[in-house]
């Protein structure tokens, strides 16, 4: 059974994303064939640990979203697609899928160190 968490909202934005990015390249897949194979493996990549984060969360998969999400930013310069709209759609989906995850691991952090500077403080009094 899957336990749902606060911070599994975040896990669904990016999958979100990631079907966004799978889907994407049909818009230009003609025009851009690398972009368009860099797209889909990212975006599957995301899916499948967006999908693990949410029936069994890991700090570990949120590191990986993160970076598939920076890949996803400099991509285009790396494998040549820029100023094309394959580069947008990188860079927009790299953004969300880099700052969902960096969100999701700060909110981890402070849950597991806020928190439990928070119920020693209680402790003491």
């Amino acid at each position: 059974m899957v336990k749902w968490r606060k911070e599994s909202a975040l896990d669904l934005y990016s999958l979100a994303a990631a079907i966004f990015l799978v889907a994407a390249p049909w818009l230009f897949a003609h025009a851009n064939p690398a972009a368009a194979i860099d797209l889909r493996i990212s975006g599957a990549a995301i899916a499948i640990m967006s999908l693990a984060a949410i029936v069994a969360f890991s700090i570990w998969e949120e590191w990986i979203n993160l970076l598939i999400g920076c890949w996803l930013i400099v991509s285009p310069w790396l494998l040549g697609f820029t100023h094309t709209r394959a580069m947008h759609f990188s860079i927009a989906a790299g953004a969300v899928v880099a700052f969902m995850a960096l969100l999701e691991l700060w909110l981890e952090y402070e849950k597991a160190h806020l928190g439990q500077a928070a119920s020693q403080a209680a402790e003491r009094h």
